[in-house]
């Protein structure tokens, strides 16, 4: 006699608790993020590398080069901050699809299989646990960013502002990750498959003005999400006009975590039914 659980009604006397599930599943994703610091620090600290690099060793030349070459170092840690911090977000989601895969490939699904849990609850459990650990991953990195001489100029409602923004983009960026996790056939693949997030902020205007590109990569970087997610954390973060990329910024968030759960959903379904 299988002890999966199917689906249909809940029998009598049992019934799904979506909110009190997906807070278990939220504090067993936070237990083990608290039981393994390792990958905290690790998902922080390359992040932090690239700020110390791109200060230290380029910001001199590429400062130069921002506003007609009156730039410095200190205006270029200025501008390239907002990229940083996107970073950060796109490690933390890399971590997320590691830990997804981990739990599609060790057994773990068929254990909650037998367990009478609503099944969104697992994926929410994941979502929370990666945003919560992507903004405590943000707060250090900005930290780091404000010790080494960032100056943003906001004001308390700015970074209330970029702080909901930040969330929204994890959120979305979370969701997308969830889904290459349970595609991934292996841990390995997991941690590979997100790759192209992390190298995505390279090619927008994080780093230098799309402006000074090519011309066929001004055209990518110009038409990527990133580009004006970018745009809006720096027009949030020095108090600049925002214009027309933070509605860009939310409808590519919107689309990403939307095309991310449905897709998350429909392989989780699919792995769950089994």
């Amino acid at each position: 006699m299988s002890t999966h659980v199917l689906p249909g009604p809940a029998p009598v006397g049992l019934r799904f608790h979506p909110l009190r599930d997906s807070a278990t599943m939220l504090r067993r994703n936070l237990r083990h993020m608290l039981r393994y610091p390792s990958m905290t620090v690790t998902l922080v600290g390359m992040p932090i590398v690239f700020l110390l690099l791109f200060v230290y060793v380029f910001g001199g030349t590429l400062g130069a080069g921002l506003g007609g070459g009156s730039g410095g170092r200190a205006e270029y840690a200025n501008y390239v901050v907002p990229a940083i911090i996107l970073m950060t977000v796109t490690a933390t989601v890399q971590g997320t699809a590691i830990s997804v895969a981990m739990d599609m490939t060790e057994g773990v699904i068929a254990r909650f299989r037998t367990m009478h849990i609503a099944r969104v609850s697992v994926l929410t459990g994941h979502v929370l646990g990666s945003v919560i650990q992507a903004m405590i991953s943000l707060a250090i990195v900005v930290g780091v960013a404000l010790l080494i001489g960032v100056r943003p100029t906001a004001g308390l409602g700015a970074w209330l502002a970029t702080a909901g923004f930040l969330m929204v983009v994890a959120f979305a960026l979370v969701w997308l990750a969830v889904a290459l996790g349970q595609v991934s056939k292996s841990v390995e693949t997991a941690s590979n498959l997100p790759m192209p997030l992390v190298l995505l902020p390279f090619l927008s205007s994080g780093f230098v003005p799309s402006e000074s590109l090519p011309a066929g990569l001004r055209w990518f970087a110009e038409h990527q999400p990133f580009t004006p997610i970018i745009e809006t954390l720096r027009g949030l973060l020095m108090n600049t006009p925002l214009g027309n990329d933070a509605w860009l910024a939310l409808g590519w968030c919107a689309v990403i975590a939307l095309g991310g759960y449905l897709w998350s959903k429909k392989l989780f379904n699919r792995e769950f039914s089994r």
